[in-house]
């Protein structure tokens, strides 16, 4: 989702799901080893735990990782609903 001019705090928001906790790590475990290789990392990562919901800062772009439960439960894309939105 592209926040810009729609957040102080990020310029966009990166959103997906799967449908255990197992996947939901190796998705965040996926995305921490590549950015790694490029140099960048996370500013804060928060839910890793649990695996429900794991927010990865990367300060311009926010990475949300949901369980699919989580995800239908809270509706971020509906609580942003105005923002342009591109799938992948």
């Amino acid at each position: 989702m592209e926040m810009k001019g729609k957040s102080s705090f990020c310029d966009t928001f990166v959103i997906m799901s799967a449908p255990s906790a197992v996947r939901v790590k190796a998705i965040v475990d996926c995305i921490e080893k590549n950015l790694k290789e490029e140099g960048i990392y996370p500013k804060h990562k928060e839910g890793y735990k649990e695996a429900l919901w794991v927010l990865l800062d990367y300060g311009d772009i926010l990475v949300h990782v949901f369980h699919e439960d989580t995800r239908k439960f809270y509706q971020l894309e509906r609580l942003w609903g105005d923002a342009p939105k591109r799938a992948f």
